[in-house]
């Protein structure tokens, strides 16, 4: 054991018992530097705990994994491609030549840019933020450039080491990461690319959009609650943690996060203190809060995504299954076992349609269809939410729920459906008020809405 953490703290540029920058000076160490020795000596033991951690877990899920076979082994099975490896092969050479195309953001501790590699593949690099406030903090208590740089690292670092532990598809890939020998400090992570999340925006898109950004949450804390280092604890859950990779929610920002459940003595020490409200958990036999990550997790997401993203403009006869998703996680009375069960039921009964097994087959008879045909010079009228801004694209599970949504609509006299797809399988289709022409297409149809004797639209 002592042998793997001598390599890895070479690995990570830390030098045991050798004094940092400034703090080397032969007159001696003041107070200050001992304070800021003290300081990286409890990160560089931070970093050692996630190490054992891990080996304890891997450990005991199977004693005869050896040390190598223990690092292949993930979600409960050997991988035969080294999951540590495979991704993270972009490393100091790679980024020699390096072009950065954007400034993607900053924070406390690390700046964000995205750069394009050689090969046409855009990445994110994180870095230490040398004009953020943990490194102007640092400076005005210890005024000692190189020891603060390394101090403000190790958010950095122990966040590579998260990320390399951490596998789901709602966790952002490290690709890679350099370490510049020449600068103490100097490390950069190099990540899966996405967009920084914007809430906003996702307040304006497509339920099912929302809906999916939710899901993927509760998928990611669920794995968080049994993770390969244990319970792992978000504790600066915002929104900004998270980016969005095509579509999907995916966790950035890993430094701030907790491998431990609180100690405690009796319940009382078992709070989850919220501005609205507070939960006691009990104190186990073995004086840990045991479940006290999980469930600050999830109420975390319940007041940052789901009150915002769920239930508005959800389909009507999904809306009481939204209700007892949001009442339960709203009081934590159920745990993320549960809640994910929740939302996979949403997901089966939205993408079968079973949600709309009572819409009488009668409801297209309104309706005169054209198999492969599309229509062009299109009269187009705007609905919310939309997929597109210029008119108005819903996504539907068939020909029958466009017919209900054209006929509730006034301006409605034709919708399309086409071959396009959502990612849960279901059909776009475009509704307008009119159009010029048709002309042939064997991927679309028009449902043109009758008319009856008097000129009226039924």
């Amino acid at each position: 054991m002592s042998v793997r953490f001598i390599l890895k703290k070479w690995h990570f540029g830390l030098q045991e018992n050798k004094p940092f920058g400034d703090a080397a000076r032969p007159d001696g160490l003041t107070p200050a530097s001992d304070r800021l020795l003290q300081q990286l000596k409890e990160r560089q033991q931070e970093l050692e705990l996630l190490h054992i951690t891990f080996d304890n877990i891997q450990g005991f899920m199977d004693p005869g994994l050896s040390t190598n076979d223990s690092e292949n082994y993930i979600n409960g099975k050997l991988s035969l491609d080294n999951p540590l490896t495979a991704k993270t092969d972009i490393g100091c050479e790679e980024l020699s030549g390096i072009k950065a195309v954007d400034f993607l953001g900053s924070g406390y501790t690390k700046t964000v840019l995205k750069a394009a590699l050689s090969q046409g593949l855009f990445v994110a690099l994180k870095s230490v933020n040398h004009q953020g406030t943990d490194m102007r903090l640092c400076m005005e208590d210890f005024q000692d450039s190189q020891g603060c740089l390394e101090l403000v690292s190790f958010k950095l670092r122990k966040e590579i080491v998260l990320l390399r532990r951490l596998q789901h598809p709602n966790i952002v890939e490290l690709r890679g990461q350099c370490q510049d020998s020449t600068l103490v400090g100097g490390i950069t992570a190099v990540l899966e690319q996405g967009m920084p999340l914007q809430m906003i925006q996702l307040l304006q898109s497509p339920w099912e959009e929302r809906f999916r950004v939710c899901l993927g949450l509760v998928r990611l804390l669920q794995y968080l609650s049994r993770s390969p280092l244990g319970s792992v604890a978000l504790l600066d859950f915002q929104p900004r943690q998270f980016v969005m990779v095509s579509g999907e929610l995916k966790l950035t920002d890993l430094d701030d996060a907790s491998i431990q459940e609180p100690a405690c003595q009796e319940d009382s020490d078992c709070q989850l203190q919220f501005p609205l409200c507070n939960f006691t958990l009990r104190c186990s036999p073995s004086r840990i809060c045991e479940g006290l990550n999980e469930m600050r997790n999830l109420y975390n997401a319940y007041r940052y995504f789901f009150t915002y993203l769920l239930p508005h403009q959800a389909p009507p006869l999904l809306k009481p299954l939204i209700h007892q998703i949001m009442n339960s996680t709203g009081d934590l009375k159920q745990s993320i076992n549960e809640t994910l069960v929740a939302f996979e039921e949403v997901l089966h009964m939205y993408k079968s349609g079973l949600h709309l097994e009572n819409l009488p087959p009668s409801i297209t008879r309104d309706y005169a269809v054209l198999k492969g045909m599309r229509s062009v010079a299109n009269m187009e009228y705007r609905c919310w939410p939309s997929y597109t801004q210029q008119g108005c694209v819903l996504s539907v599970h068939s020909a029958r729920e466009a017919a209900l949504i054209c006929s509730s609509h006034p301006q409605c006299t034709s919708f399309s459906l086409s071959s396009e797809k959502t990612w849960t399988g279901r059909l776009l289709a475009s509704f307008r008020s009119g159009f010029s022409h048709l002309v042939p297409d064997v991927n679309s149809a028009v449902y043109m809405r009758r008319v009856k004797a008097s000129g009226a639209v039924l």
